[in-house]
């Protein structure tokens, strides 16, 4: 048992996912805290969390994405969080991976290589991740290394957010930029790789995405949000004219999440 690790799920609506996600939780070789937390209450997430013996916490204050998250972290009694979306699915040796990390040194975030499920089969490696995988290159080279960082980070986001583990002594309890809807991520990690301290990479494939048509990454893109909030990332990162030509790239990219 890791007591100084919460697991925090994010449920959202009815996701015929949640149970999955759960399981996948109580699964793990190491076990810690679970809770869950939710802006939109309903019996589905109640019983779920009953049955599961899993604390619920009603977000009744201002929500959003990143609101719920921060309030998810907010909610947490430990040094490091996890924040679980919903849909996706980690591997039993997830945490086991992330307390051997722990046990070398400490960090300002800890993430791992993940996967994409597509109709319910784990897909091919794409060339969107494969990409990602060469963007952290310079992490894996120095991961305390700010400039380093901000290499990894100035081509695109490539730290896939629910598999990445917080330590809130250093990023706090609301740790999450919600100034974006869809990129609040990729802005966050931005922001904390200006902090002293490490990156832990893991390059290992720990947890499973789940791409599908009611997920809010489909939505926010089908609404172009992710379009203008990419090139906004991109202009924190490079002039205005590198930041277009890098778009016109980058958006080749935003096809594997189509259904």
């Amino acid at each position: 048992m890791i007591n100084n690790h919460t697991w925090v799920i994010c449920a959202y609506k009815e996701s015929e996912y949640l149970p999955e996600c759960i399981e996948s939780l109580k699964n793990q070789t190491v076990n810690s805290n679970i809770i869950m937390i939710t802006s939109t209450p309903n019996d589905y997430i109640g019983k779920l969390a009953k049955k599961n013996n899993i604390p619920l916490y009603i977000n009744d204050g201002k929500t959003g994405i990143g609101e719920d998250w921060n309030y998810g972290v907010s909610k947490s009694e430990t040094k490091y969080v996890t924040i679980a979306h919903q849909d996706d699915v980690y591997e039993s040796n997830y945490l086991e991976e992330i307390e051997k990390y722990l046990k070398k040194r400490d960090f300002i975030i800890a993430f791992t290589d993940y996967r994409e499920i597509k109709n319910g089969n784990i897909i091919k490696l794409t060339n969107n991740l494969k990409i990602k995988k060469m963007l952290l290159k310079p992490i894996k080279i120095s991961n305390k290394c700010k400039l380093f960082r901000r290499m990894s980070l100035a081509f695109g986001c490539a730290i896939c957010c629910p598999s990445v583990t917080l330590n809130t002594e250093i990023v706090g309890k609301n740790p999450y930029n919600t100034d974006m809807k869809c990129d609040l991520d990729w802005n966050t990690w931005a922001e904390l790789s200006k902090k002293k301290g490490n990156f832990a990479y893991i390059n290992k494939e720990l947890m499973r995405h789940r791409i599908h048509e009611n997920s809010e990454t489909t939505n926010l893109i089908e609404n172009n949000v992710r379009l203008d909030e990419d090139y906004e990332m991109f202009c924190k990162f490079w002039p205005k004219p590198v930041a277009k030509k890098l778009m016109k790239k980058y958006k080749k990219s935003i096809d594997t999440n189509q259904i």
